[in-house]
């Protein structure tokens, strides 16, 4: 209380008018306009909190699909741009990998050999075939955590094993030791025309990725099966892992100035371009449609001030004849809408950031008190809704809040200066 005894009098002013009204005749505060900067305060802090959170669920969406794409997908992948004739101008992956491993952020090489194949079983399924070196696959990705039946190590040259997806093996009705077929396009010259190659690969693994996309449509085998499969001579490509996945565009741009040859470099946002495309408008679109909220809470002061410089014309009007000037008025009146402003917003951003933090705990007890599930693991491959807070984005609505409020106050508070005491006691 001596702190404030101590600010300007237009603090201490501003500040009562922030939690009651004038005396009424019978002595008693007219409490509805605290009741209206309540109510706006409340808004303000609803709005900050609700885009906290939203954005939080959306980052955390964001992160687990991209650890679930990258557990498959490597950081940066590395192949010859000209789509040369492997015969007579092979890949010199192991040069290729020696200059990338020397940039500084660049952890792993490994090669590999990508193309496209029908796999034929129960069912009939377009995927991706990817040739690895099993023994080094782990230091470029995290698909050895993600096999839930047999191994990766089981992928060895000239035994055409195949370790495939959840989804892919549901669907082709494939278990542990089936066999299936692959087919692919380079196709055999035959008096009948040219018919596609076909080869008969065991099942050695299932994984997991949790992405449908991968789990349906990757699958790997042995990089010497798959170069004898494509009718390559080595490998096409070098797949590397980065320090931080999140500067592997940049990392991405920096090799492809020092890599030596005609080289394509591309990291794994470029590999799914169109989803974080998507991702990203949306959370655009969703962080104005939620700011609107904001707005409307904080020029709700706007009518809380009007109200308040009405129901204070006589306080005013005292004030300006004890020789208050106008600024001082002004001053006053952009103190209670500002205070407004900011109890409303760190009540929203202390809420926002606690539920933010929370989300996956307060959902498992929504869906334990009333026995219902949220997201259903068979469509969504997630359990819990995650949640991915952002201490900038935090900053960012915090400030974008306060802003709201100190412009709502200008209006009101310009009004009040001009109120001309004669007049306001006039019926006093």
């Amino acid at each position: 209380m001596n702190f404030i005894k101590n600010l300007p009098y237009e603090w201490q002013i501003g500040l009562r008018y922030t939690r009651a009204g004038r005396r009424g005749q019978n002595g008693g505060r007219n409490s509805f306009i605290s009741f209206i900067s309540l109510i706006s305060m409340a808004g303000i802090g609803l709005g900050v909190a609700a885009l906290i959170i939203v954005l939080s669920v959306m980052n955390g969406f964001q992160k687990e699909v991209r650890d679930r794409m990258l557990s498959v997908v490597s950081h940066i992948e590395v192949f010859d741009a000209g789509g040369g004739d492997q015969a007579t101008n092979p890949f010199r992956w192991q040069e290729t990998a020696r200059e990338a491993l020397l940039n500084k952020h660049v952890k792993a090489a490994a090669p590999y050999v990508e193309g496209q194949a029908l796999v034929v079983g129960d069912a009939v399924r377009g995927v991706v075939v990817r040739g690895i070196l099993p023994e080094q696959e782990p230091s470029v990705s995290d698909v050895v955590s993600k096999i839930t039946r047999g191994s990766l190590a089981s992928l060895k040259s000239g035994e055409f094993n195949i370790v495939i997806g959840k989804d892919l093996a549901e669907a082709l009705g494939a278990k542990l030791g089936d066999k299936i077929t692959l087919a692919v396009p380079q196709g055999q010259v035959t008096p009948a025309g040219v018919t596609p190659r076909l080869k008969s690969f065991t099942v050695t693994g299932i994984f997991e990725a949790g992405h449908y996309e991968y789990d349906v449509g990757v699958v790997f085998i042995q990089m010497a099966d798959a170069e004898k499969l494509f009718r390559l001579s080595g490998p096409m490509g070098v797949r590397l892992r980065v320090d931080d996945l999140l500067q592997a565009p940049a990392i991405a741009r920096e090799l492809s100035k020092t890599l030596s040859g005609n080289l394509f470099v591309r990291d794994w946002s470029q590999q799914n371009r169109n989803y974080f495309a998507a991702v990203k408008t949306e959370k655009r679109m969703m962080f104005i449609i939620l700011t609107l909220i904001i707005a409307v809470a904080a020029f709700n002061l706007v009518s809380t001030l009007v109200m308040t410089v009405r129901d204070k014309q006589a306080d005013i009007a005292i004030l300006r004849t004890l020789g208050a000037s106008p600024a001082s008025i002004m001053k006053i009146f952009m103190v209670q809408g500002s205070m407004v402003g900011t109890l409303g917003t760190l009540l929203g951003v202390g809420s926002g950031v606690i539920i933010a933090l929370n989300v996956p705990e307060i959902v498992n007890f929504l869906e334990y008190v009333f026995d219902v599930q949220f997201l259903d693991k068979g469509v969504y491959f997630i359990t819990g809704i995650p949640s991915d807070l952002h201490w900038n984005d935090v900053t960012y609505i915090g400030g974008m809040a306060l802003l709201f409020s100190l412009l709502s106050t200008i209006y009101p508070s310009w009004r009040a200066a001009q109120v001309k005491p004669a007049e306001a006691l006039r019926y006093e």
